[in-house]
């Protein structure tokens, strides 16, 4: 028994692999891994790729050497209560924290972090240097966004630390969040002298701002931290705000540069008149109707039905397996809110969902682009629903909202699709040509369609007979709307859209006769 014991360790140390000489250190739990690759690195602070075996995700890995930052105990102390207050920060446009420790053994703190691959704000803004300056003013109103949701706290949360290298960007969906927690060129002047407030946040954003229109570093023209220190003391503007040459967005960053007393808080600098975007929700035509003056003249903040039904736009005419369109967007909306769901079906069995929240409060309109992946094996509508309403603080209303528009886009996007949720509002469906498509692409049956109107309208499978047998388009028509006339009085749907409904359902039996 014992040489068999023996052997059998011999050879699980013979089968051991070697180690990766791309990995650089684990946490103390085994969980994440820290490579070699460093992503950034600043003064005090090194950033590394990591993975986090448990998620199966990539991570950023922040190192900070205890050396270099803590010259007392009570700097320790301090740096201890910031790693503690990290955890306890959650906004959508604050960088999520994971977990962090202390090595006791190395001297360094380390901060697990969501990782953004398309890098800080500046590493973009030098790689991007033809941006819209509507873009810029998304940017800025994020980053607000997020200080104002420091500063709210009590006692307020604050930075001391904004940089374009410490605010990071989603290049996908323009998402921008502030990253961890001073830099001498960002530095108000009052944070020299330790007496200061949340507004020291404020003149580091009217550095950001400047950076992001400029694509130089403040104050590059000093050649040391002493010069930069005089310039800042005596109230020196950076030189490079004198190459902006747009009047409305130097006044905007001076407003952020001014002393500490006449300084806006980002609650207030989001109501400024330069960050106001006046953008009107996108209305696409439908094949139902056509678009009038009226349409386009429509209210930012549309007046809303609350039963208005779903609205289906076929993105892509191209077919999959012949059977069902590729990708589809969905348009639902009640009082004060829009969702506009867009879903992808790939090739691994999973869809990809792009949902854009809008949502109007008196004069505000905010906006969320969320980019996740459903596994249709695994997931359902309404634990996605949970999730997203979990992680992205949204009332608790939106589940159900969001679950049946996600259910409804499956129904027409994946044969055979069952539902977690009654999808209670009947559709209308649009249909838009790709380049590339052929009509017979675009005008292919779509299947799961035709059993989603049958569930509604149970007498119409017999049509289709009625309509292959030869009857004509206007015969058949008859027919169709007389039914689909009388279900909605039978359900008390109201009289108005039974006659729209009629003319989708005729679209598709029609097509299948071709």
């Amino acid at each position: 028994m014992s040489l068999a014991v023996t052997d059998g360790a011999d050879d699980g140390a013979a089968q051991q692999e070697p180690p990766d000489p791309d990995i650089r250190e684990k946490d103390p739990t085994g969980r994440y891994i820290c490579y070699k690759e460093v992503l950034g690195r600043g003064a005090f602070k090194t950033v590394y790729k990591a993975f986090d075996e448990v998620d199966g995700i990539e991570v950023a890995w922040n190192q900070v050497e205890i050396d270099d930052v803590v010259k007392s105990p009570k700097d320790l102390e301090q740096l201890y209560s910031e790693v503690h207050l990290l955890k306890t920060v959650k906004h959508e446009n604050i960088i999520k924290f994971h977990t962090s420790w202390i090595d006791d053994q190395k001297l360094t703190v380390n901060i697990i972090t969501e990782l953004f691959t398309s890098g800080n704000l500046r590493q973009y803004r030098k790689k991007h240097k033809t941006v819209d300056m509507k873009a810029v003013k998304r940017w800025a109103r994020q980053i607000l966004m997020g200080l104002d949701y420091l500063h709210s706290h009590q006692p307020p949360i604050i930075h001391r630390d904004l940089k374009c290298d410490n605010i990071f960007i989603n290049g996908n969906h323009g998402e921008v969040k502030i990253g961890t927690l001073g830099t001498p060129e960002f530095m108000a002047p009052e944070l020299y002298d330790e007496d200061y407030n949340e507004l020291v946040d404020i003149y580091s954003f009217g550095m950001c701002m400047l950076e992001m229109v400029t694509f130089e570093y403040p104050y590059c023209e000093c050649i040391n931290n002493a010069q930069i220190y005089k310039k800042v003391s005596n109230g020196i503007k950076p030189a490079s705000l004198s190459k902006v040459k747009d009047l409305e967005v130097k006044a905007f960053i001076e407003k952020c540069l001014v002393p500490a007393a006449q300084r806006l808080p980002a609650k207030e600098l989001l109501k400024d008149p330069f960050l106001q975007l006046n953008e009107k929700p996108e209305v696409k035509p439908s094949l139902l109707h056509t678009t009038d003056k009226k349409d386009e003249q429509q209210s930012v903040h549309p007046v809303v039905n609350e039963n208005e039904p779903t609205v289906i736009n076929i993105i892509k005419g191209a077919t999959k397996d012949g059977s069902h369109l590729v990708t589809l967007e969905m348009l639902r909306r009640r009082e004060g809110l829009e969702c506009r769901l867009t879903g992808e079906w790939k090739e691994d069995d999973s869809v990809s969902l792009l949902l854009r929240r809008q949502e109007w409060g008196g004069d505000a309109v905010g906006v969320k682009n969320i980019h996740f992946p459903f596994l249709l094996d695994k997931d359902s509508a309404l634990s996605v629903a949970v999730e997203m309403v979990e992680q992205l603080q949204m009332p608790e209303s939106d589940i159900r909202f969001i679950a049946e528009l996600i259910d409804t886009l499956l129904i027409n996007l994946v044969p055979g699709w069952q539902p977690c949720v009654p999808v209670g509002h009947l559709i209308y469906h649009k249909i838009k040509k790709s380049h590339g498509c052929g009509a017979e692409d675009i005008w292919k049956p779509h299947l799961s369609f035709v059993r989603y109107i049958n569930f509604f309208l149970c007498p119409l499978p017999g049509v289709m007979s009625w309509a292959r047998s030869g009857h004509h388009y206007e015969d058949t028509k008859q027919v169709v709307s007389y039914q689909c006339k009388q279900m909605f009085h039978a359900n008390d749907c109201g009289t108005l859209s039974w006659k729209v409904l009629s003319l989708i359902v005729i679209n598709q039996f029609m097509l299948c006769t071709i």
